[in-house]
């Protein structure tokens, strides 16, 4: 899609700065914003342009969670979802953060409520604003707290004890608290949110390309190994693709000359 009625995508050299743009209600996700979640994730995979993704919400909050409203209604009857409706359709967008090669850092302001709390949860960095107030929010409303990767992102982020607190009763989770469960690399004044991405993109920028993204690949495959020698054997089989690359032979050059690396992403 070249247009998108419900984000905002500013490309900046190879930055992403993705904002969820339906401030009126608080960035709700409704089915348009899925369709084009689905769409956006879904092409970064082929994208060699794009090294990073900035995810953040326009106006007061990052994201409130599902519209509920919206939903309700037939305009926005979701497509087939993979036999499941709204529920498989909205699920693949989590998956496509994960599948995705490019780095995700999360600015959270504001409410980051059930899908929105898991739009966090799957990003590779989160950064919080003072404001920010994240929760579970499906129990809440009759549902099971165990939904879009909740069960799955949430424990290995923080551990078991907490994220059950968490997620048997939707409580919030405020910014500093974030900070302390490890959920979060910084606590700024909302104000403050792009200026410590940048920190990160800019040491994030001096890597090459293949390199930052066999580390999202790998650290991503090594949550799930079976043990040490599975999580080397992915280890060994990204280390030699990388080592076989022009940019490894620059970067070890200019270790060596003592000055920054010039990658061409070959």
């Amino acid at each position: 899609m070249s247009h998108y009625e419900t984000l905002i995508v500013e490309k900046i050299g190879k930055v992403d700065w993705l904002t969820l743009n339906r401030p009126e209600s608080l960035n709700a996700i409704n089915t348009p914003m899925v369709t084009e979640l689905r769409d956006y994730f879904g092409g970064l995979m082929e994208d060699d342009e794009t090294r990073i993704v900035v995810m953040q919400g326009a106006g007061r909050a990052f994201c409130a969670g599902l519209d509920i409203k919206a939903t309700n209604t037939r305009e926005y009857e979701p497509p087939f979802g993979g036999g499941m409706g709204f529920q498989g359709y909205l699920a693949e967008v989590y998956l496509r953060m994960r599948r995705c090669p490019q780095p995700i850092i999360s600015l959270v302001q504001g409410p980051a409520c059930g899908g929105g709390f898991a739009f966090v949860l799957a990003s590779d960095i989160r950064i919080a604003g003072r404001s920010a107030r994240m929760n579970a929010a499906f129990i809440r409303i009759g549902l099971s707290a165990c939904d879009m990767g909740t069960s799955y992102f949430l424990p290995r982020l923080i551990g078991t004890s907490v994220a059950s607190e968490l997620m048997l009763t939707g409580r919030f989770l405020d910014a500093e608290r974030a900070l302390a469960t490890n959920l979060v690399s910084q606590v700024v004044e909302d104000e403050h949110l792009a200026k410590a991405a940048q920190s990160y993109i800019d040491d994030m920028l001096t890597t090459s390309p293949m390199g930052l993204r066999l580390t999202k690949e790998g650290l991503t495959m090594a949550i799930d190994a079976g043990g040490l020698e599975a999580a080397m054997a992915i280890e060994n089989r990204n280390q030699l693709m990388c080592s076989r690359t022009e940019d490894a032979r620059e970067g070890m050059q200019a270790f060596l000359e003592k000055r920054a690396p010039e990658y061409k992403g070959r």
